[in-house]
């Protein structure tokens, strides 16, 4: 155990590091990363350019050894298989049941921290298999753990995007660790005067509507076709973001994915952005666990018995219990979503608005009246661009 009130710094193995969201925001909290591993070759080119010096690799299922006083392994497992988005097989899937090999490297190396991100929905898919096999796992190998989802636009960024981290150890209880803060936002309700971003993909089952942020940047289709959200402005305009803008969007600098030109097309940088773990929450867990010592109080405990699993959650004597707590540990000033783009967006298309405005048109979502003239004023514009 660390003295209280010392600080500390880990040697983080990065698996399906992506584009490095995890370990940048481990770094910028005082973290040394020690290896990143990623299948993906788009991604790779990013993290060779983004992360000098730093062995990366490819294949995990391949991975034999972490290099020499490794003490953490992060990761965000492959979601497809637990996204409500995806084909949902579950954690059996070929891909999010990835995760068992994080496992392999954890008990082949007696690694004492471990750090795991994911989508929501695995709390719920097939009445919460996914985390049932993951803590069976993680109790198995000796680690006390906890978890919560947290939504990115607590760190100040206009992206409502709320995913899973998972925090395990042999060495302490992480509880605490992940549950210091507990803000109840404020959040705009009125649109007026506000950028609502919206996924044109939708209008039939939602909208993925959000007032001064942008819905959850996804990442597209794995041909590389770009899926970015669209958002009204308050001027009236049908955009979409500019690449850079999506990068800053996930707390990443302009540009960060642009090695990724160099081995395929632009349009690859949006599957890239979309499948990233957010910057600043990193960030905020690093600097967590730079710190030691202390206790946190909460409330709400309810003994888990069976079914979907709840937002926050941790183990204690083999038992898991609920936690009664915000996904939200602080509220950094957020930027209006219109001030916050810095590049110039670019026109939703005439086709993408039309097929939007008819799905939503011929169903019962609500929206409001003036987003529904602002698209009848954008597909008329549009068109009479088209026709002269």
């Amino acid at each position: 155990m660390v003295p209280m009130g010392s600080t500390r710094s880990f040697r983080v193995a990065g698996m399906f590091a992506g584009i490095g969201g995890i370990e940048l925001g481990l770094s910028r909290a005082g973290h040394e990363t020690t290896l990143l591993c990623e299948n993906d070759p788009f991604a790779r080119a990013v993290l060779e350019a983004r992360f000098p010096g730093v062995p990366v690799v490819g294949d995990i299922k391949e991975l034999k050894r972490l290099p020499k006083g490794t003490n953490m392994i992060a990761g965000g497992f492959p979601c497809q298989d637990l996204s409500q988005a995806g084909d949902t097989k579950g954690i059996g899937g070929s891909r999010s049941g990835l995760v068992d090999e994080v496992f392999r490297l954890a008990e082949s190396h007696d690694i004492p921290w471990l750090l795991l991100e994911n989508v929501p929905f695995m709390l719920r898919l097939s009445k919460g298999a996914a985390m049932n096999h993951i803590v069976r796992r993680l109790e198995g190998l000796g680690y006390r753990w906890a978890y919560r989802v947290m939504d990115t636009r607590a760190f100040g960024l206009p992206q409502r995007r709320e995913r899973v981290y998972l925090l395990a150890s042999k060495v302490e209880d992480p509880a605490p660790i992940l549950f210091h803060g507990n803000v109840e936002p404020d959040l705009e309700t009125d649109h007026t005067g506000q950028a609502c971003g919206f996924y044109w993909t939708e209008g039939v089952r939602g909208l993925g509507w959000a007032i001064s942020a942008v819905p959850t940047l996804k990442g597209g289709s794995t041909v590389g076709i770009a899926s970015p959200p669209a958002i009204w402005m308050p001027d009236g305009r049908i955009v979409t973001p500019d690449i850079r803008d999506a990068e800053r969007l996930q707390g990443f600098r302009s540009d960060w994915t642009k090695p990724a030109e160099g081995v395929g097309r632009k349009s690859f940088r949006w599957k890239l952005v979309g499948n990233a773990v957010s910057v600043p929450v990193a960030r905020w867990i690093g600097d967590r666990l730079a710190m030691s010592g202390g206790t946190v109080k909460w409330d709400g405990h309810d003994g888990i018995v069976s079914g979907s699993w709840p937002t926050a959650a941790f183990e204690s004597d083999g038992c898991a219990f609920a936690v009664d707590i915000s996904k939200w540990p602080v509220h950094r000033k957020q930027a209006n979503l219109s001030d916050f783009l810095r590049y110039e967006p670019k026109e939703l298309s005439l086709r993408a608005t039309t097929g939007f405005s008819k799905r939503l048109a011929s169903g019962t979502l609500r929206a409001p009246e003036a987003f529904r003239l602002a698209l009848k004023h954008h597909i008329e514009r549009m068109g009479a661009n088209v026709t002269h």
